[in-house]
C-alpha cells in the first residue's frame, strides 16, 4: 500500500489491536571531514568510533565531505557529550499559564550542579532563519506568525499569546535541534535542553507547538548532503506528534514512528508510518517491551543515517497532561535503549526533551534531564 515510499512493510506484531501500522542563517563555518581528523583537532572525534561500526554510513557521510554548523558557538574542543542550549530558549508568559517555561533553564542548571557535564560541552545555536523555517511551514504562516498577525482564534489553538519572545525563543529552539542533529552527525550523539514541538502543522501552531522544529531539522538535513539522508524520528512523547506525521507522509526518507496515549490529545490523529497506541495507565514494564520490540526492527529494516529522539516525560505518572504511569526509573531504562540501540547500529541520534507538565518546575527540569543523564552513560560506555 505504501511501496512507493519504500519504507518497511508492516512489522510483525502489526496485529496487536493496540498497534496502527500505517507503513504505507548567518552560520559559523566549521570545516570537519567524517571519519578523519577533524581540522584544527588534536584528537579523533568520537564519530569515527560510532560510525567504523556501520561502513554504509561511514560512506554515506564522507560524501558529505565538509559542512558548516547553524551556531553561536561550538565546542569543538571539547571530548565531551554536546549539550545544546541557548539563554534565549525563554520567554515571558502571563501569569499562572499552564506552559511551565521556566523548566528550560533549570535543566542545565541541573546538569552542572550534578555535575553531569561542565560548561566545556554546552553549545549555543543561533536563531532559524527564515529560508530554515520555510523548508517546512508556508509563507503565509510564517508572514502571520512572525510579524503578530496571527488571529486571536489562532493563537488559543496554540495556547500562546503573540509576542516577540514567543517568536525569537521558537526559533532559537529550532535552531537548536537542528544543531543538535548536525552536532550528532559529527559526535554520533548530541543532545539540546529544549524540542520537541510535534504539534506544528505547515500552516498553523497547536498545543504549545508553533514551529516543528524535528521537522525544519529532518527537512533540512535530509537535503543537505549528496546522498539524500534517511531519517527516522523516534517519537516518544505521551502525544502523537501529529504535524510531524502530516509533514512526512509522502516523503519516503522521513520515517515517524511515534508511540502515544490514545486517548490523549490531539483527538483527531495523523497516520504516522508507525503508530503504537497505548492505554491509560499503562507502566514501565509493558511500556518498555513495547518500545523493544520495535525500535530494532526499525533500525535494521528502515536502515536510517540519522535518528531524531523526541524523549518527551509527560508518561510520567505524575505529569498533569499524561494519563500513563512511567516512573522515573522507567524514563531512564527507556532513554538508555533507545540511545544505546542507535549508536550501536551505527547510527547518529539528536535527542530533544519534548512534553513535561508540573507546577513544580524543579521537579520537572530533572526528570527532562534524565535523557541528558541517560546520554552520558551512553558516550562513556560506548567509548565516545
Amino acid at each position: 500500500m505504501a511501496a512507493a515510499k519504500n519504507k518497511p512493510n508492516l512489522h510483525p506484531l502489526s496485529g496487536d489491536s493496540n498497534v496502527c501500522a500505517f507503513i504505507t542563517p548567518e552560520r559559523v563555518f566549521i570545516p570537519y571531514i567524517t571519519g578523519k581528523l577533524v581540522q584544527h583537532q588534536t584528537e579523533m572525534t568520537g564519530l569515527k568510533r560510532v560510525f567504523c561500526k556501520n561502513p554504509r554510513l561511514t560512506e554515506l557521510v564522507r560524501n558529505g565531505l565538509c559542512r558548516c554548523f547553524h551556531a553561536e558557538h561550538v565546542r569543538l574542543e571539547s571530548s565531551g557529550l554536546p549539550i545544546i542550549h541557548h539563554s534565549k530558549y525563554v520567554c515571558e508568559l502571563p501569569a499562572n499559564h499552564r506552559f511551565p517555561m521556566g523548566k528550560f533553564p533549570r535543566v542545565l542548571h541541573f546538569l552542572l550542579k550534578d555535575q553531569v557535564i561542565t560548561e566545556k560541552q554546552v553549545w549555543v545555536p543561533e536563531i532559524a532563519s527564515r529560508d530554515l523555517l520555510s523548508c517546512v511551514h508556508t509563507e503565509d504562516y510564517l508572514n502571520k506568525f512572525l510579524s503578530g498577525k496571527t488571529s486571536e482564534q489562532e493563537q488559543r489553538r496554540t495556547g500562546f499569546p503573540w509576542s516577540e519572545g514567543i517568536v525569537s525563543r521558537c526559533r532559537y529552539e529550532t535552531g537548536g535541534t537542528v544543531l543538535a542533529a548536525e552536532a550528532a552527525l559529527q559526535r554520533g550523539l548530541a543532545c539540546s535542553t529544549a524540542g520537541g514541538t510535534h504539534h506544528a502543522f505547515p500552516g498553523y501552531g497547536s498545543g504549545f507547538c508553533l514551529l516543528n522544529d524535528l521537522a525544519v531539522a529532518a527537512k533540512y538535513l535530509k537535503e543537505d548532503c549528496p546522498t539524500k539522508r534517511k531519517i527516522l524520528i523516534v517519537d516518544l512523547d505521551v502525544h502523537q506528534g501529529d504535524g510531524t506525521a502530516f509533514i512526512f507522509k509522502e516523503e519516503p526518507a522521513v520515517f515517524t514512528f511515534s508511540v502515544h496515549c490514545g486517548k490523549n490529545f490531539p483527538l483527531r490523529k495523523q497516520e504516522s508510518d508507525l503508530d503504537i497506541s497505548l492505554e491509560d495507565g499503562l507502566e514501565d514494564e509493558e511500556y518498555l517491551s513495547t518500545v523493544e520490540a520495535y525500535l530494532p526492527w526499525l533500525l535494521q529494516t528502515f536502515r536510517p543515517d540519522l535518528v531524531l529522539y523526541d524523549a518527551g516525560v509527560d508518561p510520567h505518572w505524575e505529569d498533569e497532561l499524561g494519563r500513563l504511569h512511567l516512573t522515573d526509573q522507567g524514563l531512564y531504562r527507556r532513554d538508555l535503549f533507545v540511545m544505546k540501540t542507535t549508536v550501536n547500529q551505527g547510527v547518529p541520534i539528536a535527542t530533544v526533551i519534548g512534553g513535561g507538565y508540573s507546577r513544580d518546575m524543579d521537579r520537572l527540569a530533572l526528570r527532562h534531564s534524565i535523557v541528558h543523564r541517560a546520554a552520558t552513560q551512553v558516550w562513556r560506555e560506548c567509548g565516545m
